[in-house]
């Protein structure tokens, strides 16, 4: 199990990332764009769920590069990460803090932050500029066709790919 506080800390421990409040809930981001936040079921979100019962414990949402990237994720099979209808056609993924291993939601973590970091300050921290790249393994990296950077003028960025 991961807790908000720490999955804070390695948000935090990303260039230039922020914590905030929105609708009283912790929210990560970087360069005015959250890529992560504490989501809490509505009272609308637990009746679709029906007599199923939703995951407990703390949640999190996290952005993804884009909507095919949030398939690749869920389609993994991990029961850590879901979706839920109010969540159709946005690229974030919903994350069971008490079910994720800390390695997978450090990874996604990650992977948020740089579908929503500017574009130099990512390649930086690629690069290793930042030293917080350093030990990952750069040659698995890939180039999505990101619809949410093209949403708000930029060309896609590199990111990895969450395991």
């Amino acid at each position: 199990m991961v807790s908000v506080d720490e999955a804070a800390r390695m948000a935090l421990e990303l260039p230039e990332a922020a914590e905030g409040e929105r609708s009283g809930h912790r929210t990560w981001s970087v360069a005015g764009r959250a890529f992560a936040w504490e989501r809490a079921f509505s009272k609308a979100d637990i009746r679709r769920y029906g007599q199923v019962t939703p995951p407990d414990g703390p949640i999190l949402a996290v952005r993804v590069a884009d909507l095919g990237e949030k398939e690749a994720v869920l389609a993994a099979g991990s029961e850590a990460f879901f979706t839920i209808p109010h969540f159709d056609g946005y690229s974030a993924v919903l994350i069971q803090l008490s079910a994720v291993t800390t390695d997978a939601l450090h990874d996604a973590i990650v992977d948020g932050w740089l579908a929503c970091a500017p574009p130099g300050l990512a390649d930086r921290y690629l690069a290793g500029g930042s030293g917080a790249a350093e030990g990952r393994n750069l040659s698995q990296l890939r180039v999505p066709a990101s619809t949410s950077c093209r949403r708000y003028g930029r060309s896609p960025i590199t990111t990895t790919a969450i395991r």
